[in-house]
């Protein structure tokens, strides 16, 4: 038997409106990877090898963001060693003038001044802030490391109650009083030595002046290093500075006798001479996480562009390759468009 094949031209229009759709389809896949240079559906291309694609773009996705938070380590660390540089030379200068003044004549009015400048950039310096975070406060980056020495401070109250408290403690008057001028540098001594200097230790410098932690923020910097990226305003240079500045500023120095004045100044070097070697300490610590954050950003920055070569080479399409898909089909498209607008111009009614 012979059957007979059926042409219509509904046929053919659905063929060709199929043939569009696919086409269509291809040239957006195409196209896509003409443009990026990468398989549309990487998943569909590679099959079994997808699983070592995404563990290598897990991996670079993972270093990258380590660049990322590096950078913000380094900034950070970078205003951090900034601060106790500046710290650090101001108290040498003031250390400098504070020798000179110790034998002079109207000394206590001469240092006072620095004296309490140098208070407020200490405290200044440790509440700087950076990207919305406290540096200086350890773990507790979003409270104010240090209040201010101002009437009224807890800090201020403490030392104001601690001076007039009654001897052998302190002295039974305030800092202004006119007894002041009668202080002994035995009385001045056991002061400083006693209740002056337990408001600089804990507990009393973390109620009264600092809200800092001890405990200092961690970054991790590569897939194996963990480093402290912060410094906390708790730490002994810092509070060697605040009590030497505070003593040369509040204790009515400029009516002391000149040998209770010594006494003071005495005291105030060396503190503020162990304060620059802590310092220096300090900033040497900083420095070398410095380092190996430098360091461990350039291996990661290798690292990346070892895995981006390999993801690369697994996912790349030929670009030319792809460019010849798209120009045939888009011919392709063309003429079976123009194809179904004919046969659409068909009609038996033209024939009769």
């Amino acid at each position: 038997m012979m059957s007979a094949n059926y042409i219509s031209t509904l046929m053919l229009s659905s063929s060709l409106r199929s043939s569009i759709t696919n086409n269509q389809s291809a040239l957006t896949k195409a196209s896509k990877e003409a443009t990026t240079g990468r398989f549309a559906d990487v998943g569909l291309e590679l099959g079994t090898g997808t699983g070592r694609d995404v563990a290598l773009r897990a991996d670079f996705d993972f270093a990258d963001q380590l660049v990322d938070t590096n950078e913000l380590v380094a900034g950070r660390l970078d205003v951090t060693q900034n601060r106790i540089t500046q710290l650090g030379k101001t108290a040498s200068e003031f250390l400098k003038n504070l020798i000179a003044a110790r034998d002079a004549e109207s000394g206590a009015k001469i240092i006072m001044p620095s004296a309490s400048a140098n208070l407020q950039d200490v405290i200044g310096a440790l509440n700087v802030s950076y990207n919305g975070s406290y540096l200086f406060g350890g773990i507790n980056t979003q409270t104010v490391p240090i209040t201010n020495y101002t009437a009224g401070s807890a800090s201020k109250n403490r030392v104001d109650t601690d001076f007039a408290a009654a001897p052998p403690a302190g002295f039974g008057f305030s800092q202004s009083a006119p007894g002041v001028s009668t202080i002994t540098p035995a009385q001045m001594q056991n002061f400083l030595n006693g209740a002056f200097d337990t408001e600089f230790a804990s507990p009393a410098w973390n109620a009264n002046w600092s809200s800092a932690t001890d405990q200092t923020l961690s970054s991790r910097i590569s897939t194996t290093e963990v480093v402290d990226s912060s410094v906390s305003a708790n730490q002994p240079g810092f509070r060697k500075l605040a009590e030497a500045y505070t003593m040369l500023t509040d204790l009515g120095n400029t009516s002391l006798s000149k040998d209770t004045f010594q006494v003071v100044v005495d005291k105030a070097i060396g503190l503020v001479s162990g304060a620059i070697n802590d310092l220096a300490v300090l900033g040497g610590t900083v420095g070398s996480i410095q380092q190996r954050v430098t360091g461990a950003t350039e291996k990661l920055k290798i690292q990346k562009d070892i895995l981006n070569d390999q993801i690369v080479k697994l996912e790349k399409v030929d670009p030319t390759e792809a460019s010849v898909r798209v120009n045939t089909l888009q011919t392709q498209i063309k003429t079976a468009l123009a194809l179904t607008s004919q046969l659409q111009q068909i009609s038996l009614i033209n024939y009769l």
